[in-house]
């Protein structure tokens, strides 16, 4: 009887492999080639999965995004206080644990890359900035956010907050650690919002 294979699952696989060599290589070292011995496939089964370098790159730069979408959407059905869902999901955006930190180092690695290259992903489509508005409208909708405070600049504000603390805690994470991260996301928060 032949055996059946998960082929989603097989997927995953390859680009979990995708993240180590770029991690390792970086994306000069990200050829099918590297990839598929990584993996531990041949290049024919790694191109049965996907045609090309670029859609093997895309599927890994979604499935990181796919991730981070699946850990805040735990946060969200939590019950949890307001600011403390909001802090927790911002501490998703951030590198504050070795897979998030990895997480953002492939992204960092492929949002240079993909500058460059006609990449059928665009990095900007990372769905942060939206979640973040999505945050602050929530605020002021909850009535949290402190009056006179602008939505929009507000939004602008967090969300350069969390791409700075994301690219210095990968550059000096003995700095800006975990616990760094905490509680600066949270004095913001704390400073935007009603007692």
């Amino acid at each position: 009887m032949p055996k059946l294979v998960d082929h989603d699952k097989r997927k995953k696989h390859i680009a979990e492999a995708t993240w180590r060599v770029i991690l390792e290589q970086g994306m000069e070292g990200a050829t099918v080639r590297n990839i598929a011995k990584e993996a531990g496939i041949s290049l024919g089964a790694l191109r049965y999965y996907f045609s090309t370098q670029d859609d093997l790159l895309v599927y890994a730069m979604e499935l990181v995004k796919e991730q981070a979408e699946a850990r805040i959407n735990q946060i969200v059905v939590e019950d949890l206080p307001p600011k403390e869902t909001i802090v927790k999901i911002l501490m998703e955006l951030v590198p504050a644990t070795e897979e998030t930190m990895a997480e953002m180092e492939v992204w960092f690695a492929f949002i240079a890359y993909s500058r460059h290259k006609e990449a059928g992903f665009d990095a900007r489509q990372d769905g942060i900035l939206h979640g973040i508005s999505h945050m602050i409208h929530y605020l002021y909708k909850t009535k949290l956010l402190k009056e006179g405070l602008d939505v929009d600049l507000e939004t602008e504000k967090l969300y350069a907050l969390v791409d700075g603390l994301a690219l210095h805690a990968m550059l000096d994470p003995n700095r800006i650690n975990r616990q760094r991260l905490l509680g600066v996301l949270t004095s913001h928060i704390d400073s935007i919002c009603k007692e």
